[in-house]
């Protein structure tokens, strides 16, 4: 090393770091600002949950819930107002994302999910199934999630899984899409038949 370049080296060599309470002081406003962040989160999440408090409890499934016609395991993403997938709907514990079983019968869907509430959607308030690829908060490949669409209180909801074996979506598609036609048609002719049983007396 030439006798030029001995003092740089030296100086590069001992320009060590010794404003530590600067450094400390950086950390320390970093996770205020972290923390408050997720203040925020929290606070917004209660708020809206407040804002939904008029959604009715969730339905339990009944007793005896009739013979499984599909049944799957896999992850509930959340549930958003229908057709609105960024209107996140976190009243009555449909927030909480987990894992989930469902159990697809003649009397409705079962939702069973480990650590968070279960709910049961009666036949008569399936409104439909398709595939899609986001609902609030995540955004999966094309026909990456389940969308059960279904009807509770005034309100209706979109509700996204994930199968374990995605192979299994069009199936569960198909069958929740024919069994919320038959219970609607059969909803309609009974409306019709009461009228016209009514308009007769």
């Amino acid at each position: 090393m030439t006798p030029s370049l001995i003092p740089l080296a030296a100086a590069q060599k001992s320009a060590e770091v010794t404003n530590w309470p600067g450094r400390i002081a950086w950390v320390v406003g970093l996770l205020v600002f972290v923390v408050f962040v997720y203040w925020l989160m929290r606070e917004g999440w209660k708020w809206r949950g407040t804002l939904q408090g008029d959604l009715p409890e969730l339905p339990a499934a009944p007793a005896d819930p009739g013979e499984p016609r599909l049944t799957l395991s896999g992850r509930y993403h959340g549930s958003t107002t229908a057709g609105q997938w960024l209107d996140r709907i976190v009243a009555r514990g449909l927030g909480t994302r987990s894992r989930a079983e469902l159990t697809l019968s003649e009397q409705g869907l079962d939702v069973v999910r480990p650590g968070a509430a279960d709910f049961f959607v009666p036949v008569t308030a399936l409104r439909g199934a398709r595939l899609d690829k986001g609902i609030a908060g995540k955004v999966l490949t094309e026909g990456g999630l389940l969308i059960v669409t279904w009807e509770h209180g005034d309100k209706q909801i979109d509700s996204g899984f994930r199968s374990d074996r995605a192979g299994e979506h069009p199936a569960w598609v198909e069958a929740i899409n024919q069994l919320s036609t038959t219970s609607t048609t059969e909803h309609t002719t009974s409306t019709t038949e009461h009228t016209e049983t009514e308009g007769a007396r």
